[in-house]
């Protein structure tokens, strides 16, 4: 599986985790089976619906191993690493990829600012401790050192740097991406209302939290565009952008994890400090998930 081209829809996997602290791992279990027989393409976990930052190792841990477990092979699990040192992050990947993790992706956290230098260092770093395929994470909007173009540049050089994922919402960066990295990276998109418009410019597919709550909505849309069927495709697009406009408005981890207790799995709330899904959030979430068709009649009378 380590060896498997990366495509196709990846969700970023909630992390259910109990009031004591223990990972759900029933739930997370069951959720990655469903997530699988809708026919996705790969399973992330710990990327930001999967609430990394707010989790111990252990939790970290337990959430990977659950997913390869649950995924046994069928499809590839590229598990999130993320942290503010080297030696934490090479800590973090090696011991994913002894778990079973198909691949690795990449997400630098940092609280003061690094040098270009620092950023490709980081990422050389972890690409260095695996032989797993690495996907690079970047994200402006939330990120405090992002990659900038000639830092991607350079660690699309490095062998098992494969794949980045783009959450920057911004075309252009990603067609500039493109063009400097030719075929040695393979582009991702990140947000649920763009996918189509990164698969017309060259992306391989989208690596997104909204994917949890709409699968095979999502795996629809991927197979529409890998036909070149453009007009279709935003037919399929266009509904799902009712979904991403409450996703913008309250917190992703409270929104995905809000749509999929609707939809009958008990993930439980984002964990606190984050607050869960409001009332007037829970109401917007279900109307986007109902116009999709993502939610059963059951479901939408509750």
């Amino acid at each position: 599986m380590a060896a498997a081209e990366f495509h196709g829809v990846f969700p970023y996997l909630v992390s259910p985790v109990d009031a004591s602290g223990e990972v759900k791992t029933q739930v997370l279990e069951r959720l990655c089976e469903d997530l699988i027989a809708a026919g996705v393409h790969g399973l992330t976990p710990l990327g930001s619906t999967g609430e990394f930052a707010y989790l111990s190792w252990a939790q970290r841990r337990a959430v990977v191993e659950t997913v390869v477990r649950a995924a046994n092979k069928r499809v590839p699990v590229v598990a999130g690493v993320a942290a503010t040192t080297i030696a934490d992050a090479v800590t973090q990947a090696r011991e994913f990829e002894r778990l079973g993790a198909s691949g690795i992706l990449a997400i630098l956290e940092a609280y003061f600012p690094l040098s270009d230098e620092g950023v490709f260092e980081y990422f050389a770093a972890v690409a260095g401790a695996v032989s797993l395929p690495v996907v690079l994470y970047t994200n402006p909007n939330f990120q405090r050192s992002d990659l900038s173009l000639p830092v991607i540049e350079r660690l699309a050089r490095i062998a098992n740097i494969r794949y980045i994922k783009d959450a920057s919402f911004n075309t252009g960066r990603l067609l500039s991406i493109i063009e400097r990295v030719g075929d040695r990276m393979k582009v991702f998109a990140a947000s649920a209302h763009i996918p189509a418009c990164v698969m017309l410019i060259g992306g391989v597919g989208w690596m997104a939290g909204p994917a949890c709550v709409a699968p095979r909505q999502s795996v629809r849309l991927y197979e529409t565009c890998r036909r070149g069927d453009w007009s279709a495709a935003m037919d399929l697009q266009r509904p799902l952008w009712a979904l991403n406009q409450a996703f913008a408005k309250y917190n992703l981890a409270a929104c995905i994890k809000g749509g999929l207790q609707l939809q009958g799995y008990d993930v439980g709330a984002p964990l606190p400090p984050q607050a869960p899904l409001p009332p007037e959030g829970v109401a917007e979430v279900k109307r986007a998930l109902a116009a999709i068709g993502a939610l059963q009649p059951s479901q939408t009378a509750a």
